[in-house]
Parts: structure tokens; C-alpha cells; sequence
């Protein structure tokens, strides 16, 4: 064993000594084993080597550790506390070892996905291809789903959702990766015949092209922190984001829509965005993992890549790049 860490401890009175993390290893791996003789045939250390390193250990700290004789072995009271954090030390030690190696080793293995439709259709499916290309020893499942997953339970390695309401507390890392407010939207021909609202109220008579047959009411905000309600009379129902884009081009009425979805309508003009003063709640993307230590190399560079192309380009953006507009 190689002298790894030293560490200077506030014990004694004649000063502070230097106690070696080997020497830690040493005492966890004898009161593991229960004696200094089945630590040496553990270790394939001679026993002479093992009760002078465990010597030295309870000279650097001043107590004793171990009740010793050639016929008894007795942990002491303070050797049963000190075990206890010497081998959670260790643990860290090693961990912060495993950071290194898996920095340095070549990602390889199986990252098991979860997203839902949305996410998987104008993002991960162009993404995750060039991905597997960049780290060919990485093998990528994805499972597209808009059903609650337990990402431990099953075995999922990521999960990327997007919600309006905050996620639970919960054990799971939880990396927020994009916010996308809602804009309301309608098509030119319909606010020439319907007439632009020049505030919240006077939008209440237009018709909604509704994600859910039980919303009544969108509640927007603008910067000042104002809020309002608008209650728009219920003319569609689909609570599919390109089937409610489609309806609002038609002309159908007035939808509440990802503003990155709307952008570049907006921007061509086959949209127009009504009461731009003001938004709705919108969407958050987030990225969960299961909290483990000791993360795999494999999941660590998916999920910092997904981060980090997710978050550079609203999810809606590649909406208009695949032939539906």
C-alpha cells in the first residue's frame, strides 16, 4: 500500500501528529475481520506488518483502539465509534477516486432513457443518434412515455419531463433545463374578424381552442405582477400541442401555447400573438436521475449533454424543422 492521504487530527496534548488513510484501511479491515491473523490471510499481508501499522494508528491519535492478546481481540468503546467513521472515510476515498477514473475512462454501456412523446419526437430524435455516434461504446434505450415512471423501480438511468406544476421532493436528481412561458395566439383572419382585445377582459368573448374539456380559464401575468383571468368560450378540445397549433392556423380561435411553439409562426405571420403584454404559466423541462454515488461514466456524459443541448434551444424550436409547418 502506497501512502495515499494524511490527515492532521485535534487529539492529545503534545502536539498534533500525522495519521495515514492506510493505516485507516488497516484497523477497518481488521475489526471487519475480526482479528489481525484473518486480515493478513484477507489482505495477503503479514500479520507483523498489519499490528505495526495499527500501532503506529494508536500512537498518532493517542487512545487505544484495540484490546489485543494472543488469545483475545476486543474492539474498545472508542474503537467501535472511531470504526464506524474511519470506514465511512474510506468510502469517500474511494469515491473521490472513482471521479477520477470515471472521468478519464471511455464512457461504455447501456443508459436507459425515459421522455415523454413530445420531447422524444422534436428533440431526442435527432439528438440521440449523434450522441451514440460520438460514443460509439455507449448502447442508448429509450422508452417514450406519457405514463407516471418510476425511474428507480424500473430501472431507468434518466428521465427528461416536461410539467407545469413543480415536481415533488423527492430523492431524485433534479436538473431544471428549460422554462417556456404560454402565449395566446390566433390566426390573422381570425382577429380581423374577431377584433384585437387590448386587455384581458375583452378577450373573454373569443372562442378557446382548449386542452382539456374541464379548462374553463387561462390566469395570465405580466411584468408588473399583475394577474387576470380570461374566460374564453370553449369552441375545441385536443390536449395535443400540434393538434391545438393547427386548429388556431385554421382560424378555429384562440389557443394557449408554448411560446417557443408560437415564436416562429408568429414571426412568418400565420400567427398572431394576442395580449403580448402578458403570459400564462408555462412549461419547465427537467432532467431526473435516481441519486446514487458513484454515477456511471456512461450516464454521467448523456445527461450532461442532453443538459446542455436542451438548454440551448427551446424544445419547440425544431418543431418548425420537420415539415409541420
Amino acid at each position: 500500500m502506497g501512502y495515499l492521504w494524511t490527515y492532521r487530527p485535534h487529539i492529545g496534548t503534545t502536539g498534533p501528529q500525522m495519521m495515514n488513510l492506510n493505516d485507516l484501511f488497516v484497523f477497518v479491515q481488521v475489526v471487519n475481520h475480526g482479528g489481525v491473523a484473518a486480515a493478513g490471510r484477507a489482505l495477503g499481508i503479514p500479520k507483523s506488518t498489519l499490528s505495526k501499522r495499527l500501532s503506529e494508528l494508536e500512537k498518532a491519535i493517542g487512545v487505544r483502539l484495540i484490546q489485543r492478546t494472543s488469545r483475545s481481540f476486543t474492539v474498545t468503546e472508542i474503537g467501535r465509534d472511531f470504526h464506524r467513521h474511519a470506514a465511512a472515510m474510506l468510502i469517500e476515498a474511494a469515491a473521490a477516486e472513482d471521479v477520477i477514473k470515471g472521468r478519464l475512462a471511455e464512457p461504455s454501456g447501456t443508459v436507459r432513457i425515459t421522455a415523454s412523446l413530445p420531447i422524444a419526437q422534436f428533440r431526442l430524435a435527432r439528438l440521440l443518434p449523434r450522441l451514440a455516434v460520438s460514443y460509439p461504446k455507449v448502447r442508448i434505450v429509450l422508452d417514450v412515455s406519457d405514463r407516471f415512471v418510476d425511474i428507480v423501480q424500473e430501472g431507468f438511468d434518466i428521465a427528461i419531463r416536461n410539467h407545469f406544476a413543480p415536481l415533488p421532493d423527492t430523492d431524485l436528481v433534479q436538473r431544471r433545463i428549460h422554462y417556456d412561458p404560454a402565449w395566446l395566439v390566433a390566426s390573422p383572419g381570425y382577429i380581423e374578424e374577431k377584433g384585437m382585445p387590448s386587455r384581458p377582459e375583452a378577450a373573454n368573448e373569443l372562442d378557446g381552442l382548449m386542452a382539456s374539456s374541464s379548462d374553463r380559464v387561462w390566469t395570465l401575468h405580466n411584468e408588473e405582477g399583475a394577474v387576470a383571468d380570461v374566460m374564453p368560450s370553449p369552441r375545441y378540445v385536443a390536449n395535443e400541442t400540434v393538434s391545438l397549433l393547427e386548429a388556431a392556423k385554421t382560424g378555429l380561435g384562440v389557443a394557449c401555447l408554448a411560446s417557443s411553439f408560437c415564436a416562429p409562426l408568429i414571426e412568418s405571420r400565420a400567427l398572431v400573438r394576442i395580449l403580448p403584454g402578458w403570459t400564462v404559466r408555462g412549461v419547465t423541462t427537467t432532467l431526473l436521475m435516481p441519486h446514487r454515488r458513484g454515477q456511471l461514466p456512461s450516464v454521467r456524459v448523456v445527461a450532461d449533454h442532453l443538459i446542455d443541448e436542451l438548454s440551448q434551444r427551446p424544445l419547440g424550436a425544431d418543431l418548425f424543422d420537420t415539415g409541420y409547418t
